[in-house]
């Protein structure tokens, strides 16, 4: 059988290693896989002025699976000035490459699971009647709109003159902004459209019914901004009516939601949601299940079957300089398993899942973050495992 080519695309700091080990978990679960590297991240940003080169775009194109370690972005600013000298002064603008891949390939569909490992000592506590301990159990499926909204890209400072002239024919925007002067003015849109809003929707109400989850929330804001998350709930409602009245249809604001989650998170099922307050709510949840340790993520169009898998944290760079990595593999572990079942490999996801819940129940290993260390270098000689170290416990279990 020829082996499935995957894209591989590290990104930056910590990006690399954690990839890395999720790579030999994949390989010692059983799967055969070619492995190509993609370029993208910091270091392609100041050398070419472009942090997701065309030749990267190609392969994606042509393989449709990539894995995705993490990126570094920084403000348009301090982007500009670390650029090679023969690339400043040019109008380079830095945009997050992982947000042009979202867009350019149509990755509208992004799913955040949160689910609570036994054993885990980061998991959520909480106090009960008679002051006992309580611990719930915490399985969220979260999906967000990932093209549009806030991180649509449309945006601007010192707007053009038809973009202005256009805002002032809102009475609201004549009436609070009309007297500042344009170049004061920095305007980021947040636009839903009814084709994307439909998708996102349909994809929560159907993981809820092939999963058992007995409810879908609607994690918005539509008592204020009325027109995009009002939207998004009305057509919530149509479908739930139409095609899944067995399934519970919820709405909740994002602010409130902020509080609720930690009040009973175990009653909620499948959250949609669009970017932004998306973003938010599964890092909010990710933090009830062990923090950005534990979070992953898919991102698909359904139409092209093209995926992209990635743990939800950051690049963070100060640990990429260690002499050994200390980071938390299991994100990126987990993301390496739904792209798994992304390509029906259900088996050998299954297996990995099991032998890392296994490893964190058992306790014996265990990440700085784990063990409620600081980050530091020093962390693997006061008693903390490394990031191979924690893969290589996984692999054993295997």
């Amino acid at each position: 059988m020829t082996k499935r080519t995957i894209v591989t695309l590290p990104g930056d700091g910590i990006g690399r290693p954690v990839l890395e080990e999720a790579i030999r978990v994949l390989g010692s679960a059983g799967f055969e896989a070619n492995y190509i590297e993609g370029d993208i991240g910091w270091e392609f940003w100041k050398r070419e002025g472009n942090p997701l080169p065309d030749r990267t775009i190609k392969l994606l194109e042509e393989y449709k699976i990539g894995l995705f370690g993490a990126i570094t972005s920084k403000p348009k600013d301090e982007a500009a000035n670390e650029l090679i000298p023969e690339l400043k002064g040019k109008g380079l603008v830095y945009s997050s490459p992982i947000v042009s891949l979202r867009q350019h390939f149509g990755l509208d569909i992004c799913l955040r699971p949160c689910r609570t490992y036994k054993g885990n000592p980061l998991n959520f506590i909480r106090r009960g009647q008679d002051d006992s301990i309580e611990e719930p159990e915490v399985d969220v499926a979260i999906f967000r709109q990932n093209t549009e909204g806030l991180y649509g890209g449309v945006e601007w400072s010192n707007p053009p003159k038809q973009v202005h002239n256009a805002l002032m024919s809102h009475p609201k925007f004549v009436k609070n902004f009309g007297h500042v002067p344009v170049n004061e003015i920095s305007i980021s849109t947040r636009i839903f459209t009814k084709k994307a809003t439909e998708r996102i929707l349909m994809a929560a109400f159907n993981h809820a019914k092939r999963y058992g989850y007995k409810s879908v929330t609607v994690c918005e804001k539509p008592n204020v901004i009325r027109e995009t998350s009002g939207m998004m709930y009305k057509m919530a409602q149509q479908i739930q009516e139409s095609g899944f009245p067995e399934i519970e249809l919820w709405n909740t604001n994002i602010d409130a939601q902020m509080m609720w989650l930690t009040k009973n998170p175990e009653k909620y099922g499948v959250i949609v949601a669009g970017n932004m307050f998306g973003d938010i709510v599964s890092d909010a949840f990710a933090g009830l299940i062990g923090g950005l340790g534990f979070a992953c993520s898919a991102q698909v169009n359904p139409d092209t079957g093209i995926g992209l898998f990635e743990p939800t944290h950051g690049s963070a760079p100060k640990y990429a300089d260690y002499p050994v990595s200390i980071v938390n593999p299991i994100a990126m572990i987990e993301s390496a398993c739904m792209m798994l079942d992304h390509i029906g490999e259900h088996g050998i996801a299954g297996k990995v899942r099991k032998a890392v819940a296994k490893v964190v129940l058992d306790g014996k290993v265990r990440t700085y973050d784990m063990m409620k260390m600081t980050g530091r270098a020093d962390v693997v000689e006061k008693g903390a495992a490394s990031t191979r170290q924690m893969a290589d416990a996984i692999i054993a279990e295997l």
